[in-house]
């Protein structure tokens, strides 16, 4: 890796940290190709990302973010996993770790507040922007509803008595 590269590696890295809502860093202890594959599609289907970077370009590129505090938990073979939505890459990381021994969760940072490994698994619990958002819109939608079934219910009783008077005069 030439010089003009490095400094291109760094300065999409530092861009990423000033975008992204969470970053958690994972330690990669021997993962196949196809493992790896597998957790990148799992990232990226989350809206998340999966980024295996030298440590020393990582450390560079954290200046001038909030996620400065990351830098020493960059050591050994690492990768970060980011993602905007504060949630999905902590979901995703948590689970694979599941069901997989080679992967490790070293801990993250929420903004300029550190993680440690149990505080990226309470995060991973947590729901997702998009389900928060259909929560808040349930919530929004329910009075209305309630509202047009109440003022319903007298027309429909009413219908319903007049309903029984005819028919016990047809009778």
């Amino acid at each position: 890796m030439d010089r003009d590269q490095k400094t291109a590696a760094v300065a999409e890295l530092n861009r990423t940290f000033s975008e992204v809502g969470v970053v958690v860093v994972t330690r990669n202890l021997g993962l196949t190709v196809a493992q790896s594959t597998v957790l990148r599609n799992k990232m990226r289907d989350a809206g998340a990302t999966y980024k295996v970077s030298k440590n020393k370009l990582a450390k560079i590129a954290l200046d001038g973010t909030d996620y400065l505090s990351l830098g020493d938990m960059l050591t050994g073979p690492v990768a970060l996993a980011s993602s905007i939505d504060p949630v999905a890459a902590a979901k995703v990381v948590v689970d694979f770790a599941k069901t997989n021994d080679k992967f490790e969760i070293v801990g993250g940072a929420m903004g300029s507040t550190v993680l440690d490994v149990d505080g990226v698994k309470a995060l991973a619990t947590m729901p997702s922007l998009d389900e928060l958002r259909a929560k808040i819109i349930g919530l929004l939608v329910a009075p209305a509803t309630k509202l047009a079934t109440i003022t319903q219910a007298p027309a429909a009783q009413i219908a319903r008595v007049l309903s029984a008077y005819a028919e016990k005069e047809d009778a």
